[in-house]
């Protein structure tokens, strides 16, 4: 007899009413989702988390007070806050360059633009509730630019990396997820199947201790493993 999987538990955060009631309606018509509470802001989705134990939490970025990176960083970091378990998915109506560096080092595991498609919504939650990472390729160059502009940021809220540990092919699929390649992808640039990569990235994770492939992009820079290219400094020499 097969046990039926729980459904998805998730809380939304954001300040607008509206966002809030269209994005539960369209989670609740699903079988494999419940929203188990809403909040307005940073401080009240804290609360929210804590009671409710959700797996999944959709976090606006600008909400009065606490916004959506420092609630973030609360809730996944060292904080007293801290609720071990969910998984952020931030939301936004904005240009990603301005916030997707700090939202993915606070612990965020990917962006989701509000005016998305209720498909793209379904699968987006599934996605990070499985415990991958919501990481696309536009937004891995954003992220890429943003250390190319400051490469000097310190790397404080991750472990250092240690290539050292990894072994050949474990660096160079980390190279990969570097460049903000999918399983898929790597699996045909490396000629190996999909199982393979995703037991290397498994290794990866584990080897620097990392939470998932959007810090591991991250700890790729942070490194010195992957050295962005001074993109400002291009254009300059071009203009």
């Amino acid at each position: 007899m097969n046990v039926p999987t729980p459904p998805i538990r998730v809380v939304i955060a954001d300040d607008h009413l509206v966002v809030r009631t269209g994005f539960a309606a369209l989670l609740d018509s699903q079988p494999d989702f419940t929203v188990v509470g809403t909040a307005a802001d940073g401080a009240e989705v804290i609360d929210v988390c804590r009671e409710t134990g959700p797996d999944v939490v959709l976090m606006d970025i600008r909400m009065p007070g606490l916004d959506g990176i420092e609630a973030t960083r609360r809730l996944l970091g060292t904080a007293p806050e801290r609720i071990d378990g969910p998984r952020v998915l931030i939301l936004t109506t904005f240009d990603l360059d301005e916030y997707v560096h700090d939202a993915l080092r606070a612990g965020a595991s990917g962006f989701l633009l509000k005016e998305v498609t209720a498909e793209r919504l379904f699968d987006a939650v599934r996605v990070v509730a499985a415990g991958d990472a919501l990481l696309a390729p536009a937004v891995t160059r954003r992220l890429i630019d943003e250390f190319a502009r400051l490469p000097d940021r310190a790397a404080a809220s991750l472990p250092p990396p240690r290539p050292a540990t990894l072994t050949a092919r474990e660096t160079e699929v980390l190279l990969l997820v570097a460049e903000g390649l999918s399983n898929p992808e790597i699996a045909a640039r490396l000629v190996v199947g999909e199982e393979t990569v995703k037991t290397h990235v498994s290794r990866i994770l584990a080897k620097l201790g990392l939470r998932d492939r959007t810090q591991a992009v991250i700890a790729a820079y942070e490194s010195g493993l992957v050295v962005p290219r001074a993109r400002d400094a291009k254009a300059g020499s071009e203009g």
